[in-house]
């Protein structure tokens, strides 16, 4: 299985990068980060649209859609690691994770996608999002192969 996480705007050198650098580097699942931008000042309908044309088109065809959203299901990590191993053990090829901009995802997307995924009620800065994410999918792999990172 290949995880792709695709997410709006670019991360430079700091403590977020650094995290998401932590534990991508820890996972044995192919990993791509794809960070994409759109240029142009648009208006936030329009902007959120060719956003989600971005993430769409940075992702592998077919893929199981991930899409994080503040309106999401919260799972907890034995749920989220169940969730995974049942893709991968179901032959799903690729998933790929979503993480919209600033104003998050149109409707249009959010019905594409094959799990609204939340880390919770609290809004979380989108380059922080994408370390945490790295964390959980790293935590699933420990769960699955039954490692006892989980309850270190």
């Amino acid at each position: 299985m290949k995880i792709t996480i695709a997410a709006i705007g670019r991360a430079t050198r700091g403590p977020e990068r650094d995290l998401y650098d932590h534990y991508a580097g820890r996972i044995r699942w192919p990993l791509a980060l794809r960070e994409l931008e759109e240029k142009r000042k648009l208006p936030a309908p329009q902007l959120m649209q060719r956003e989600g044309e971005l993430l769409l088109g940075a992702v592998p065809a077919g893929a199981t859609l991930v899409m994080l959203d503040r309106r999401g299901k919260a799972l907890d990590s034995e749920a989220f690691a169940a969730r995974l191993g049942a893709w991968r053990d179901g032959s799903v090829s690729d998933v790929a994770f979503l993480i919209g901009g600033a104003d998050g995802h149109t409707e249009a997307m959010l019905r594409k996608a094959h799990l609204l995924l939340s880390f919770g009620a609290m809004t979380w800065p989108h380059m922080l999002a994408r370390g945490m994410l790295a964390e959980q999918i790293y935590r699933a792999q420990q769960l699955l192969a039954g490692h006892p990172y989980h309850r270190a």
